[in-house]
């Protein structure tokens, strides 16, 4: 089992995150500090590290610093969305890769199990690496989806979105849990984004024999990707 270290200090996405990573098979430790990553990397008692930059005493960048003097343990950045400098910055001192926030807990999932390979490390995940549920095929470790033996063109959020309606097919999933899987993060009031995304998908899946989507919603509550 792959060890997590996730350093931020936003505990509502901490928890979020850390549920996730768990479900998918792997052993998550949290701090809000970095000098935890830094003992973490002396010490070599993880397996990666998921770092976020903008943290109060110690910032990312300063903590990948000290971790590159002491380590080459896996890194993955958690970025302000949009935020190139942070982005080159760390990516240019040695970390593995970065995730914008607010981040999609699936997307996380599976930058880490391809950081984790690249490392020559059994990646954790490996039995969920493939998702069925009737015709649709996803595989989250690569980010690919298949509808009716094709490949089907998803952007990451709807990818995101359907992964989280797969492993729950046949099911009424609700908004808020959909939110908090795909973007990690709560639904908030007249946020639409999940109903939009979730439009465009219907689009590329085509409708069923019977003429209805094959994601069907029910008002106010969620959605059901339908199997049959």
């Amino acid at each position: 089992m792959n060890k997590v270290l996730l350093i931020d200090d936003d505990a509502e996405l901490t928890t979020l995150l850390q549920e996730y990573l768990v479900e998918e098979g792997y052993d998550v430790v949290t701090d809000t500090d970095g000098r935890a990553a830094i003992a973490a990397a002396a010490g070599n008692t993880v397996d990666i590290i998921v770092l976020d930059i903008m943290m109060p005493r110690m910032n990312g960048i300063e903590v990948l610093q000290r971790i590159r003097k002491l380590s080459q343990v896996p890194v993955l950045m958690l970025t302000a969305r949009g935020d190139d400098v942070d982005r080159i910055s760390g990516l240019n001192l040695g970390a593995d890769d970065y995730v914008p926030k607010p981040c999609s807990p699936g997307e996380l999932a599976a930058r880490l199990r391809a950081i984790l390979r690249r490392a020559g490390q059994p990646a954790a995940g490996v039995s969920t690496d493939t998702i069925r549920a009737g015709q649709l095929v996803l595989h989250p470790g690569s980010r690919i989806a298949e509808w009716r033996g094709e490949t089907l063109d998803l952007t990451g959020t709807e990818f995101s979105l359907l992964e989280v309606l797969a492993r729950s097919a046949g099911q009424l999933v609700s908004k808020q849990e959909i939110s908090k899987r795909a973007f990690g993060k709560p639904l908030t009031p007249f946020d639409r984004r999940i109903d939009v995304h979730i439009s465009s998908v219907r689009q590329k899946l085509g409708l069923r024999e019977d003429g209805q989507s094959w994601i069907q919603s029910v008002r106010g509550q969620g959605y059901q990707l339908l199997v049959d």
